[in-house]
């Protein structure tokens, strides 16, 4: 016999951010680790728009994707990453990776989109400094070559 599957347990014990926001854009669910990644708490955040978390630059794109999934009940990111950056509470900035869901209603309106998060913000300076390196060794084979 199974034990019943207690889901704040599993809210709570997830490493990756779990964000949950209505149909307008306001924050439902906010997970332990998505206080961890983001800065700001549970009471913080929910109910606040997600542009707490998204660079002002990066706002209207992501509005107009978010607004027409919730439109047409289509997502891209359902199982492709999109890798986007992001903010923190205390203004520094992120590079994550996420995918998204959407929970409908009975007669199958969108009603939420669950998004699940990933701080990618390491990886992408390793690859950002191993580019400028690969770059930097170019140049000099370059000049190497032509001396």
């Amino acid at each position: 016999m199974s034990a019943a599957l207690d889901l704040a347990q599993l809210m709570d014990a997830v490493a990756d951010a779990i964000v949950v926001c209505d149909k307008a854009g306001a924050i439902a669910l906010w997970n332990p680790a998505a206080e961890r990644m983001f800065g700001f708490t549970p009471d913080e955040a929910m109910g606040q728009s997600l542009d707490i978390i998204i660079p002002e630059r990066q706002r209207q794109r992501h509005w107009d994707g978010y607004h027409e999934t919730m439109r047409t009940g289509v997502t891209r990111y359902g199982t492709t990453l999109l890798r986007v950056p992001a903010i923190h509470k205390d203004g520094h900035a992120l590079s994550i990776a996420f995918t998204v869901a959407l929970l409908v209603s009975e007669a199958g309106v969108p009603t939420h989109i669950v998004s699940v998060i990933r701080d990618e913000t390491a990886r992408w300076k390793e690859e950002r400094d191993l580019r400028k390196r690969l770059a930097d060794a170019e140049t000099q084979m370059k000049a190497a070559s032509q001396a």
